[in-house]
């Protein structure tokens, strides 16, 4: 799937940092030719092994605090998507002159494969996956790919042939991008959020919008109704669970229609809500962008379950539900995490202060919330704001699900959605999940759900 011709062969390039994607970086350069150093500031032994691969495929790799000071002006940086351009170690880049790109733009340049790409602040995981297994339900060969977990440079270096990329791409990785132009760009939404990386919701709405940036009108944008995107190129397919004027609609809160034709009825399927119901609504704008067949792709979704950490039904105990919802990183993810909730609630939330306040969210809190138990940097905080919900200050996660487990009784549910990110307590939303699913579990009486 890489082009036989490629801008980057005998030129000097540098990757800055090692995760995933950068790796994956670093492999595709070095495959099409380039002189390729990376570099990381860190030194776990993780790095370590990675930086072990990438010498034995003949790379220059320098970790720790000596890779802010390379002294090489390389033609070309490969930015990793979570490093901020204004930390040394891409300063020292970009004050010698060295353009910068992200891993997104470097895989986009070496194939002629088309790109369904997805943004939004939320759904853009499960609706990415969606996509692609609907898709290739349609006879289209296609993989997820981008910030879902595997690099689309990644997938170029398998070489498997494919029809279509289906890309789930952030905010950060548009904020580098030159050239990127999605065949389908899909936007699902946009609510608060890395409020703690963007001065305020114009800047980080201004990098979602890069998505259509290089779009023409052969392409397509598939966009929740009623709201304003000037400057779209692109021919539009509307989608919307409330207005009925979109042209992919939800009828009777479970029948997904396009221009009075039924696509889907979700009693068909394992997934509930409205949130669900958009990000199917979206899937099927793509697939009719693309030509593909409703009915193939409906039929491909029967027995499909959301992925990990997105409101997943853990375990029962003594009539209790155990609800892990630790993607939830945003308060409209929260938001609509309260809402799929039926009967008396017990909330676990709480985490890193991204910037935003949780009063937003407040009356919705106060109608449906019994307890809230609070952990992480902004616990003391949203207490305060949720007033007068009663609350239990944890210190650990282990805590809160002591407490959870102690107040909750026959029929009521504990919903663990913290509404923001983990890092001032996890590596990541995924072991922040899974820290949750093994005290559940580890409880007297839990009963692991069996689908």
């Amino acid at each position: 799937m890489i082009t036989e011709s490629n801008p980057y062969a005998g030129r000097r390039t540098v990757v800055l940092g090692l995760g995933r994607s950068g790796m994956a970086a670093a492999r595709l350069l070095r495959r099409c030719g380039a002189e390729v150093t990376a570099l990381d500031t860190g030194d776990s032994e993780l790095l370590r092994e990675r930086a072990a691969k990438l010498r034995e495929e003949g790379i220059t790799v320098i970790t720790g605090p000596g890779a802010e000071h390379d002294p090489v002006r390389h033609n070309l940086a490969i930015l990793s998507p979570g490093i901020e351009e204004s930390v040394p170690l891409v300063t020292n880049a970009t004050s010698k002159g060295t353009p910068l790109i992200g891993e997104l733009e470097l895989a986009f340049t070496l194939t002629t494969v088309p790109v369904v790409a997805i943004t939004g602040t939320n759904g853009k995981t499960t609706t990415t996956e969606l996509t692609a297994r609907m898709l290739g339900g349609a006879g289209l060969r296609s993989a997820a790919c981008g910030n879902i977990g595997t690099p689309m440079s990644e997938l170029l270096l398998e070489e498997e042939k494919l029809d279509v990329f289906v890309a789930e791409v952030s905010s950060f990785q548009l904020e580098t991008i030159r050239t990127f132009r999605p065949k389908v760009a899909l936007w699902l939404n946009l609510s608060p959020n890395h409020l703690d990386r963007y001065p305020s919701m114009k800047e980080y709405r201004e990098a979602k919008m890069r998505i259509f940036m290089n779009q023409t009108e052969e392409d397509w944008a598939i966009v929740l109704a009623g709201e304003e995107r000037p400057g779209i190129k692109a021919q539009r397919i509307s989608f919307s669970s409330t207005d009925p004027t979109a042209d992919i609609t939800l009828e009777n809160g479970r029948m997904i229609m396009h221009r009075g034709k039924l696509l889907l009825d979700l009693e068909t399927t394992g997934l509930r809500g409205p949130h669900n119901a958009a990000n199917l609504m979206a899937a099927f704008g793509a697939g009719i962008a693309l030509g593909a067949d409703p009915g193939r792709m409906a039929s491909s979704i029967g027995d499909y379950a959301p992925p990990a950490h997105r409101c997943e039904f853990i375990a029962e105990r003594g009539g209790v539900r155990w609800i892990n919802d630790s993607k939830a990183t945003n308060l409209d993810a929260m938001e609509q995490a309260i809402r799929s909730v039926e009967g008396p609630l017990i909330l676990i939330a709480g985490g890193k202060n991204k910037g935003f306040e949780f009063a937003a969210i407040a009356p919705l809190v106060r109608e449906r919330v019994s307890l809230a138990v609070l952990i992480g940097e902004m616990r003391h905080r949203i207490a305060r704001d949720w007033a007068p919900v009663p609350t239990v200050i944890a210190e650990t996660l282990d805590e809160a699900v002591s407490v959870a487990a102690s107040k909750a009784t026959h029929g009521s549910t504990v919903l663990f959605s913290p509404g923001t990110s983990s890092f001032d307590m996890f590596r990541d939303y995924i072991s922040r999940g899974e820290a949750f699913r093994s005290l559940v579990l580890a409880l007297p009486g839990a009963l692991p759900n069996q689908q």
